[in-house]
């Protein structure tokens, strides 16, 4: 977690999405959706996977629609499985995994949220053991014994 920070006080762009992402914490979601809109019009398509990832990762998390978010989760980790990403994305795949499978869990598409869920779990092995580590490991814990899967 320190790592992300010390890489977010270097970069720019991080500084701003995270900026965005404490005002969304902070209540104001409609807000926040349209600044991290205007974040990704500004990045485009083909920026940086990992500013990609990250905004892509937290505009999820501000839509009203399930679908919607689905669609933004999509994104961030299909910029996170992009060649040429950095390396050290690949520690965002079991919560890009996690929150896919919780998006199709409220989608009422079991299947596929068992599917994400086992990826989850697969590349948890990347995680620190730290406190965003233990936390997300407890989150898919948690979702599969909500949808009985063995761990």
């Amino acid at each position: 977690m320190t790592e992300r920070q010390e890489q977010a006080a270097l970069d720019p762009m991080l500084t701003r999405i995270g900026q965005v992402v404490m005002l969304h914490h902070g209540g104001d979601r409609e807000e926040a959706r349209s600044r991290f809109l205007d974040l990704w019009a500004e990045i485009g398509e083909a920026g940086d996977p990992l500013h990609r990832c990250t905004l892509a990762h937290y505009l999820a998390d501000t839509q009203d629609d399930p679908e919607d978010e689905l669609a933004w989760d999509l994104r961030a980790l299909s910029a996170a499985e992009e060649r040429g990403a950095p390396l050290g994305v690949r520690g965002f795949l079991p919560c890009l995994h996690l929150n896919l499978a919780a998006d199709y869990v409220k989608l009422g598409r079991d299947d596929a949220a068992r599917s994400q869920l086992r990826r989850a779990r697969a590349t948890a092995g990347a995680l620190a053991d730290d406190g965003y580590g233990d936390g997300v490991r407890a989150a898919i814990g948690r979702l599969e014994f909500r949808l009985g899967e063995d761990a």
